[in-house]
């Protein structure tokens, strides 16, 4: 990974959100990938580099949405922070819920930080390009390990 290369993991099972984030992390002065999975399933696959994952390489960021099929994203994030290769990941909580009880258990389970999607295009577009120049402008992110 070069300095201005960044790796982004994104668990949304909505593809109109998926697109949104698509939209907003496109642009930028840095060259980035977005890889979107639709479930915590298809997430914790992409982390560990099974089947159709195999080559996968490590984000530098996971973008987690709560509510996902088959695998919700307090699972994810349980499993992720117990995984002694994948626990210094930087985790962001995005999701639609503005309940206390989602955002302290996220917190708890070391999320890196909990944010309510917006609803609005625009102030979603804001938000993800705010996620991205906090993360890759500002914070120093854990080396890679592969």
């Amino acid at each position: 990974m070069t300095a201005n290369s960044v790796i982004i993991l994104m668990a949304e099972d909505s593809p109109s959100d998926a697109e949104l984030a698509r939209q907003a992390f496109k642009n930028g002065k840095f060259l980035n990938e977005l890889i979107i999975v639709k479930d915590g399933v298809e997430t914790m696959s992409y982390l560990r580099k099974e089947g159709e994952y195999a080559g996968a390489r490590r984000p530098d960021v996971i973008l987690l949405d709560l509510n996902m099929p088959r695998k919700d994203g307090r699972e994810v994030l349980a499993e992720i922070k117990n995984d002694a290769e994948l626990k210094t990941i930087p985790v962001v909580v995005l999701t639609t819920s503005e309940d206390e009880q989602d955002i302290l258990k996220s917190y708890e389970l070391q999320a890196s930080c909990y944010i309510t999607k917006p609803v609005e295009f625009e102030k979603f577009i804001e938000v993800a390009r705010s996620i991205k120049h906090f993360y890759f402008n500002i914070v120093t992110l854990p080396p890679k390990l592969d």
